[in-house]
Order: C-alpha cells, then structure tokens, then sequence
C-alpha cells in the first residue's frame, strides 16, 4: 500500500492496516503489536497467559515522574523471553535430533554492557547456564562479578595480557569455567607460562579462520583476510606446541566466528559445516575438545522482510538451532566423534528487541505553498508571471514540461535575486508558486509515475521533515556510521491513517543528523509515513531492535549526552513496574566528560555577570536572574525541553 496514494486516506483505516504497513508482526518477533485502538503495545507471556501494556502509558508515567523525552526503554520481559526461547529452542532442536551433546549460550559483553542488562542476562540466564563472553580485562571483571562459579561458562576472547590471564586463572581455581580462546601465536606461550607459574593447567581454546565468507554487514570476521583466528599452519603449531609442554589434554574447545548479523541459513550451515572439518581433525591428533563455540551470527530481521537482504533474514530461530545440531551431528557422526557441547555467542538476537528509544516530535517543516494571492501584480517580474502560467496549465499531458518550465524559471529568479534585479518579496513569492506547481505535478501522475522517469524523485523531494528530539550520534550510530535500518513508527494515533510522508532530522547541528531509510510495507523507503502534527499535543516515535551495540558506541556530539533509561516489567495482572530509572546526562555532566569544570564554568560567569553590574548594563536583581539561569542550564536535560 501507498501512504500517499488515495485510497490510502479513506475512511476505511484501521490499526490493523496500520500494524501492516509498519511491518510490526514481521520484525517484532511477536513481542509487539497494534490494539485495535490505535496503540502500540508491548506483549509479555506471563504463566502461558497473553499480557499487553500500551508504550504511550509509559510514556505517561515517565512525564508523571519527572523524566521528560527522550528515553530509553527496557523491557525486562523481552529480554528474558529471548534469552529462554534461545535456550529452548536448542533443546528442542537436540532432543528431535537424538543429539547427544547440550548447548550452552554465552552472552558477548560488548554487544551491551550496561550493568540493567548483564545483571538480567546472568539472573534470569542462570535457569539455562548460560554464560557470558569477555573480550578485555574489563568485561571478564564483569562476568566474573555478575556470574557465580557454578553457573555459565565465561569464554575469553581478544587480546590477553598477563594480569588478563591470571585473574582468569585464579577464578577458575574458585570453580569458574573459564575457555581462554587463543586468537593469535603469540598468546600460547604467555598462557603457557601463567599456567605453570600458577600450577593451574588452563581450559584453552583455539579460535581458527574459516575460509568460507558469509553475507551481511560484518563479514570481516569471516574469511581468509580475518583479523582474528589462526590459519590452519597456525592451528597445527599451537598443537605441536601443546604436546610439547604436555598440555594438549588442556585444548578443550573449538572456537570459530562466522560474522554478525548473518542473513542467509545457507552461509551459517556452510561455516558450520567447515569448522567441523577442523573438529575432526583436532579430535584425531588427540585433543579431547568436548565443546564447539561457532561465534554470533544469528541474524534480527530489521526490515521485516523475512529475506538474504543485509538487514534482513531469511530464516527462522527454530531453523538456525535445527540446522547447526544436524550439521554437527552428521558430520560427526561420520568419523565416530562423541557429539560436542554447541556453544552459540548471540548477543544481537537476545538485546536488540528488549530496548525502544521513543521521543516526541518537536516541528514540522513542509514544502508546500502558503498565502498564494489570488492574482499575480502587474508590477512582478515577467518571470514570476511565467510561473503563475505554468501553475494554472499543470496536467498529466504537461507533466515533465511544466517540471522543466519552472525549474528554468525559478533558477532565473534566483539569478535575479543574487544580482539584486528582483527583491526578497518577489523571490518568496515566487518560491511558493514553484512549490504550488510541484505539488500539483506530484497528484496528477500519482500512479502513473513510471511514464515519467525523470520526475521519480519528486515525492521523495516534496516530502516533510520531522524534527525529533534525539540525536542519531548518540542513540542511533549505526544508522549515521553503517546505513543500518531500524525500525521506525508512531506508538499512537495508528487507527488514523498516516497522510504525511517524511523524513527524520534530530537536534544536532549537522546535515547528517537525519535519517531518511526506513523499512516499511515489506521494502526499504526514502520516507516514513507519519500523521499530521496537531497543535497542542505531542506526537511520538519509537526506533525498535536498539538493544544491540547503539547505547555504548554512542557519542557527545553536539554535547547531547545519554538519554533518560527506564527498565519496565510487564506484570500478570497487566500492570507494569518501572523497575529502575537512570536519569540521563545534564549539561554540566557532558561538560566535564569534554575536560570542563562546571563550578568553575559558573564561577567565570558570575565574574562577567559582575562586571556588567559595574559597568551599569545590568542591575544586581538582573545579575542574580542570568546567573541562576545559567545555573539551572548546567543541571538541566541535554535534550529539547518543553
């Protein structure tokens, strides 16, 4: 369906059409979806029965209490909800299989970090054993504080120094299970050591390049040119040199990386079946192995499309679990191999759809006409006549002339204003009457777009832009630094049809501070369809599937710091808690992150504040005013406040 197409503002509108053209039952993964009222809610199941809340209701309740847009949004249940279906959907995949290993899930620390969503992972992980994955000295001080000994695995991966490998040495005296994954040469000998200097024989694992080269965004993690893993002359050295320090016994798993984000099942069951080679192998020179870590890959479908797109996929999680237990299992089987425990280190799939970032809309720009006369002066410039009968002669028939005539037209004005020919009244004028012949270009070929080629570009150049208040660089990086699509809609008003088609711009000073793709209808778009602000009312937005990634590797700038984050659990009764609540940056907290002093800053000001009651330009009374508002500028929100 087409926003802008007719039938498309008829009276027959409903939210379920709405639901539709957003895609929500497509990306949402049954966690979300549009009340018949226009509203859209968040889906918890809760003792097998169905329970919904409405996002705008906490929305609501955050204002009551104080904390204006925008804001972070967790959804406790959510993430439990894809942590357990992971889990499960694994053993189911195992028992149907007569799969004679386990799986156990190891969260990658990095895809989210914030202490609300570890903690989550590990107390609500703990009923599955699943574990948590540390790539610096820094995230293994978090698995090992958030996990108890008896529970996950913790798999080490990246860089390891010294101090790295011996904290994780001495916790896994206390009973941790801790994997060391070497990456590169030069890592064994330094585990080596420590684990003699410790007496500690370390649980090693080896991570190897795959030659096979998957599809999608982060494919730099696969392939021959990987900047991590060992070649397979590598491989056989770290063997050769595990023997020698008669260690090999200690080589306990298999680790490989396919990539992020993997669209296509055929490129996971490919990789998946070439690591297998590799555990063959190994299992034949006589290291005992037990565990086979295939890395992430499990894909979230952005753009709802359900396809091999980059953000999309073309699989299902029930599919993913079955097809990697069979790949192994058949392999395996073949050379008489006791089937290995699976490791998987999804994190996308597990965060991304717990965390919506909503914010209010704060204006509206749009091409359109306003207070045409009826007539065109006499006294005008010829050109701007010419443009009046450009407007009155548009039709189909006249299409791309009346397009070219006005652009000639227009273009000539503007040359006359620049040489001071014609004055700022005439040129406004005559940017309306080129706007007004626009837009009546754009209704007389909707439709029939295709016979004119030249003007496909025209709905997308009329379209509005709504000013949001947010800034991509902090919340949204990727979709400024890697094109990525997240999903984007109203949470209310969705039983009224969306008449207007826009773009997004946040409320930094940058042109790229906008977004303008978005996944809807089944298809990537140029423009969103959006309703009609209405004076004296908010209008809001949520991004979805931002659990993964944004929250860290966001930045200051402009100085707009983090966002208020609220953690919310949806309650059997239907009613919601708001669990915990962070307040986002003040002014005066971005400050010193960029090496300002605050109370330093006030203090230099009260200074200039003082000399201007010196020197007569204000009074003392207006002296203490600007200073309190300069105050009160540092304590307050980085972000647009009502």
């Amino acid at each position: 369906m087409n926003p802008s197409s007719p039938q498309h503002h008829d009276a027959d509108w409903t939210a379920e059409r709405a639901a539709d053209l957003y895609g929500v039952d497509y990306w949402s993964a049954g966690h979300f979806q549009v009340s018949a009222t226009g509203l859209l809610q968040v889906r918890a199941e809760i003792g097998g029965e169905n329970c919904t809340v409405n996002l705008i209701d906490i929305v609501r309740g955050l204002q009551e209490r104080g904390l204006p847009m925008p804001v972070l949004v967790r959804i406790e249940n959510i993430l439990d909800a894809q942590i357990a279906l992971l889990n499960q959907s694994f053993a189911r995949a195992i028992a149907q299989s007569g799969y004679r290993g386990s799986y156990r899930g190891v969260f990658p620390i990095k895809v989210n970090q914030q202490s609300q969503v570890i903690d989550e992972v590990a107390s609500f992980g703990a009923r599955f054993g699943h574990g948590l994955e540390a790539g610096s000295k820094a995230e293994l001080l978090i698995a090992l504080a958030s996990l108890d000994a008896d529970q996950g695995y913790i798999v080490c991966n990246g860089y390891k120094d010294e101090e790295f490998i011996n904290l994780g040495l001495m916790a896994q005296k206390l009973g941790y299970r801790i994997f060391f994954v070497v990456e590169t040469p030069a890592e064994l000998p330094l585990l080596i050591r420590c684990g003699q200097n410790a007496g500690i024989r370390p649980r090693i694992g080896a991570r190897v390049k795959l030659s096979s080269r998957v599809s999608g965004h982060w494919n730099a993690t696969s392939g021959d040119r990987s900047i991590f893993g060992l070649t397979s002359m590598q491989l056989i050295d770290l063997v050769d040199e595990l023997k020698a320090n008669d260690m090999l016994d200690c080589m306990e798993m298999l680790h490989v990386h396919l990539g992020s984000q993997i669209p296509n099942i055929r490129d996971i069951r490919t990789g998946v079946m070439e690591a297998c080679r590799y555990y063959v192998d190994l299992a034949r020179e006589g290291a005992p192995l037990g565990n086979l870590d295939l890395g992430g890959g499990l894909a979230v479908d952005y753009e709802g499309s359900r396809s091999s797109h980059v953000h999309s996929m073309n699989y299902s999680l029930e599919e993913y679990c079955l097809d990697i237990v069979e790949v192994v299992m058949s392999a395996l089987d073949l050379h008489d191999i006791s089937h290995p425990t699976i490791i998987t280190e999804s994190g996308r799939a597990l965060v991304a759809y717990g965390s919506v970032l909503i914010f209010n809309i704060l204006d509206v720009t749009r091409f359109e006409a306003h207070r045409l006369p009826e007539i065109v002066a006499e006294d005008e410039h010829e050109n701007v006549h010419n443009l009046w009968e450009v407007m009155a002669t548009v039709n189909f028939a006249r299409a791309q002339e009346c397009y070219n005539d006005a652009l000639f037209y227009r273009d000539e004005i503007c040359d006359l204003f620049r040489r001071g020919q014609i004055n700022l009244r005439s040129r406004a004028l005559a940017e309306n009457i080129y706007l007004e012949i626009l837009q009546r270009i754009k209704t007389v070929i909707i439709g029939r777009e295709d016979e004119y080629p030249d003007l496909a570009g025209l709905k997308e150049g009329l379209s509005d832009i709504y000013y949001g208040n947010f800034s991509v660089f902090q919340s949204l990086p990727d979709i400024w630094a890697i094109d990525q699509i997240f999903p984007i809609m109203p949470i209310h008003r969705l039983d009224e049809a969306p008449s207007r088609r826009a773009i997004l711009a946040d409320i930094t000073c940058d042109c790229d501070g906008k977004i303008d793709r978005f996944a809807w209808d089944g298809a990537l778009h140029k423009t969103l369809p959006l309703h009609p602000l209405v004076a004296g009312d908010e209008y809001y937005l949520g991004v979805f599937l931002v659990g993964a990634y944004q929250e860290t590797l966001g930045d200051l700038h402009n100085l707009l710091g983090d966002t208020h984050v609220v953690s919310v659990r949806i309650n059997a009764d239907g009613n919601f808690d708001y669990v915990k609540e962070v307040e986002g940056d003040s002014v005066a907290d971005v400050l010193s992150y960029v090496e300002y002093h605050p109370q330093t800053l006030l203090q230099k000001f009260r200074h200039s504040a003082e000399r201007g009651v010196r020197s007569g330009k204000i009074s003392p009374v207006e002296r203490q005013q600007l200073v309190e508002l300069y105050a009160t500028g540092l304590r307050g929100y980085t972000y647009f406040e009502r």
